[in-house]
This record gives structure tokens, C-alpha cells and sequence, in this order.
């Protein structure tokens, strides 16, 4: 798994923070394989992220089912994505990257959690702005 590199903070108060931009980096762009998943630290230190990588896109989500609210990968880091899909290993929940739909499964017509991110300088930021 890949550890956030920022300051740490809690994901509530990362989202309550005074009026600002804050950024928190989570990774390199390079460490998210092509087309595939790579799971990271989220800044309270008690969840995870998942980071899917298409081409030059990026999408970020909580890794959180919302059918069972479990972890969507099979084993730490590891993610079943099937034909461009990110599959819940628990039930099979169908994902789709570009807008965490659930287009498949126990779930269909829920989405994932997404988490608001930037690409600056090759590295893939957590970015909100807050207020």
C-alpha cells in the first residue's frame, strides 16, 4: 500500500478546514499501474483510498462498497478490475471508473465515494477547497 506523504489530518477535519486550499499528496502517478488500481492511506489514517488509472485520467474513491460497506479489494492493494470495471471482490459489484457508478451487482444505481484529487507535478494530490 502507498502512504500518504503529507501532513496528517483527519478526513472530517481535512473537509471542515477554514477556507483554504488544502493539499495533501497521495502518490506519484507512475505508482498506479496502467490501467489498474493502487491503494493509498487516506489522510485520517483510518481509511483507504482506491486510485484507478486510465491514460492520463485519474480517479479517486473511498475503497468502500456501498452494498456492504467493506473494502472493494480482495486483499490489501490488490483489486480485481475486469474489462475496464472495478469489481467489489466481496459481491461483485461492477464499477465504473470515470463516475464510481455501480453499473452491475447488489448495488446497481449506487456510487462510490469520490474523493475530490489534482495532478500537479507527476504526483496525485488530495485537493479540496474548503468553505
Amino acid at each position: 500500500m502507498a502512504h500518504c506523504y503529507g501532513a496528517a489530518v483527519t478526513l472530517a477535519a481535512f473537509r471542515q478546514a477554514e477556507p483554504r486550499i488544502v493539499t495533501v499528496t497521495l502518490c506519484k502517478v507512475e505508482q498506479i499501474p496502467e490501467a489498474g488500481a493502487l491503494e493509498v492511506d487516506a489522510p485520517d489514517g483510518l481509511d483507504t483510498l482506491v486510485l484507478m488509472r486510465f491514460g492520463e485520467q485519474v480517479y479517486a474513491y473511498l475503497n468502500v462498497c456501498p452494498h456492504a460497506g467493506r473494502p472493494l479489494n480482495w486483499a490489501p492493494g490488490k483489486f480485481l478490475l475486469a474489462h475496464g470495471q472495478l469489481v467489489c471482490a466481496a459481491h461483485g459489484a461492477a464499477f465504473k471508473p470515470e463516475d464510481g457508478s455501480c453499473i452491475g451487482g447488489p448495488c446497481r444505481g449506487e456510487s462510490l465515494t469520490a474523493i475530490p484529487i489534482t495532478i500537479e507535478d507527476g504526483e496525485v494530490r488530495l485537493a479540496q477547497s474548503a468553505g
